[in-house]
């Protein structure tokens, strides 16, 4: 047994369940010992309690892939890595990380003779059934010791996953590819509720959004899962207006203004999440008082937000 998974949760866990239905016998890690001890149950995988004990119950060359939170916590495993693998070992990092950080870390790796790749992972909890997208990043050598999990892995064999470049690279891809989706994410969601606000034609937003799955140029499976909630419930009157943001969509944004792109699209999207979290209320605080201060126009009380001031 030569190939280990680290971090188990609802991507790692369905990965390692993929890889098991093809055939591979692996090596697992997760700090939660009952996530390790059900995925002990239902497949036929090794459950280590410690990174050394996986380390140790694995054969050299191995392959470890991590698909941790980017950041302190795959640094943190990498470190504790880097002090017990052998030279010819390779590290996959599946987290959704900066790729500076992926070059950085594949440099620390070499001088210890460890290949690293990063590996963008795309595909969230369908990816068990329907396939990973998978973008990585490495040296030649490294990443055909890795090909054989990623044809497992991917929708098929020959397809959904590509070796993009040197390390960073995998990385990169993935963060272009989110920055992407932030900016489809945001155009579907403001069509719709231009379609939910046009009150007098009492329109069946659910319905629109089906059939446009069907012959329409902007189908895609993010309509198709957006219409499948909607079917349930169009009005979604139990979800607050809050959505999180990323480190993808910053990074993307940053790289844009580095690389002088233009990318409005992402840039704004990302910039509406921010809005959603409530971090634009001081700015409109400010511009209610400028118009009040200039014009003597009415503000609006704090949690009063029934009248329009006008």
């Amino acid at each position: 047994m030569n190939f280990a998974m680290i971090g188990l949760g609802r991507m790692g866990g369905n990965m390692v369940r993929r890889l098991a239905r093809a055939g591979f016998r692996l090596a697992v890690h997760d700090r939660s010992a009952e996530a390790r001890g059900a995925l002990a149950r239902e497949c036929d995988v090794l459950d280590c309690d410690s990174v050394g004990s996986l380390v140790a119950g694995t054969s050299p060359p191995r392959v470890v892939w991590l698909m941790l939170p980017a950041g302190a916590a795959s640094q943190e495993v990498i470190d504790q890595l880097l002090g017990l693998l052998q030279a010819g070992d390779v590290i996959v990092d599946g987290a959704n990380a900066l790729y500076k950080d992926s070059m950085a870390r594949a440099e620390q790796a070499g001088e210890r003779g460890i290949g690293y790749v990063d590996a963008g992972v795309s595909g969230g909890v369908w990816g068990l059934e329907s396939g990973y997208g998978l973008m990585v990043g490495g040296g030649g050598e490294h990443v055909r010791r890795v090909e054989p999990y990623l044809r497992a892995l991917a929708p098929a064999p020959e397809r959904g996953w590509i070796h993009c470049g040197p390390v960073g690279s995998g990385h990169y891809a993935k963060m272009i590819h989110n920055g992407i989706e932030y900016g489809m994410m945001q155009a579907y969601a403001e069509g719709l509720a231009l379609l939910d606000a046009k009150s007098e034609f009492a329109l069946d937003v659910a319905a629109i959004a089906e059939s446009w799955r069907h012959g329409s140029v902007i189908r895609s499976w993010l309509l198709d899962l957006t219409a499948g909630f909607l079917a349930e419930d169009a009005a979604l009157e139990d979800i607050a207006p809050v959505v999180a943001d990323s480190g993808e969509g910053r990074w993307t944004a940053v790289e844009s203004i580095a690389l002088g792109v233009p990318a409005p699209v992402i840039g704004l999207s990302l910039m509406q999440r921010f809005a959603s979290q409530g971090r634009g209320d001081y700015a409109n605080r400010l511009l209610a008082r400028m118009r009040q201060a200039f014009g003597g126009h009415a503000v609006t009380a704090a949690g009063d937000r029934s009248k329009d001031p006008g």
